[in-house]
């Protein structure tokens, strides 16, 4: 197999969560709608899976739970949706939620909060070494070498950079209950010589902090300023990303203006992100 999934493979984008080291941006949006390079970072999800061949509602199903009606409505018919209630059942409960949709296939599990760059290669077949001579049976995560290989978290001296993929035999037995991939699945297989780490060579960031989201809108803008084409921009802007219907009238270095944020002429913003007209989120 190369480029591709095969057929007994479906996804999961995992969209379900509150998002609250983003807060008070995940106030008014799901993390998984937050834009990056005016792109819903679930919109980003379900592309690079849909470039392993994996679409539509039999091969890909998305969770939602905080601000779950917004998750739902922009996902409309693209996938099938996971709605959990009361508080989110966490990555393991998630997908464990989604057994009887799963029947019987191995799982791609992606973050929808992970931001991935790969050089050179599309979303999807970026991240196709990850099904690549899969046998059905061992657990696989996708990782960078971490800084620190002996730091807590890690796997094999890597970090996990968003997505995974499950076996059958390990999913059939998760619980519709709250927990965390982690411990239900990835550290027991670790232990168990099954798990395996595929190297992911291109950029990541996990957009779950101001800091690492902005990182995430400046890479996308490839240092220059990214506007979309029905946004007004008559003030100065560097290293800036500027939503759909954004106003931006004053100066901006080094920030994310929502859709349908405003910059009034007297401000300069630097290092922050602007939602609406007077949420202003430092980085």
């Amino acid at each position: 197999m190369s480029g591709g999934a095969p057929p007994d493979v479906c996804a999961v984008v995992l969209a379900a969560g509150e998002g609250t080291r983003l807060r008070p941006l995940t106030a008014r949006l799901p993390k998984a709608l937050c834009p990056v390079g005016n792109v819903p970072l679930l919109d980003r999800a379900l592309t690079r899976v849909a470039g392993l061949g994996l679409s539509g509602p039999g091969q890909v199903a998305v969770n939602a739970c905080y601000l779950g009606d917004q998750v739902v409505d922009h996902v409309g018919s693209r996938a099938h949706l996971s709605v959990e209630p009361g508080d989110p059942l966490g990555t393991a409960g998630g997908v464990g939620n989604l057994r009887t949709w799963i029947a019987g296939r191995g799982v791609l599990v992606g973050n929808a909060d992970a931001y991935l760059a790969a050089p050179d290669a599309a979303p999807g077949p970026d991240i196709a070494a990850l099904l690549d001579g899969w046998n059905g049976e061992t657990v696989r995560l996708l990782g960078q070498p971490a800084p620190d290989p002996t730091e807590p978290g890690t796997f094999g001296g890597h970090r996990f950079v968003g997505f995974s993929l499950l076996p059958w035999r390990l999913v059939r037995d998760l619980p519709p209950t709250f927990g965390d991939l982690v411990r239900a699945v990835w550290r027991p297989a670790e232990a168990a010589g099954a798990l395996e780490v595929t190297a992911f060579r291109g950029v990541f960031y996990d957009t779950g902090t101001p800091r690492d989201y902005l990182a995430a809108n400046l890479h996308a803008a490839a240092g220059g300023c990214l506007v979309a084409p029905d946004a007004t921009v008559t003030g100065r802007c560097r290293e800036t990303v500027v939503g759909a219907g954004a106003v931006v009238a004053g100066d901006t270095v080094r920030t994310v203006v929502w859709p349908g944020a405003t910059v009034r002429p007297d401000e300069s913003l630097h290092d922050t992100i602007r939602a609406g007209a007077d949420l202003t989120v430092p980085a």
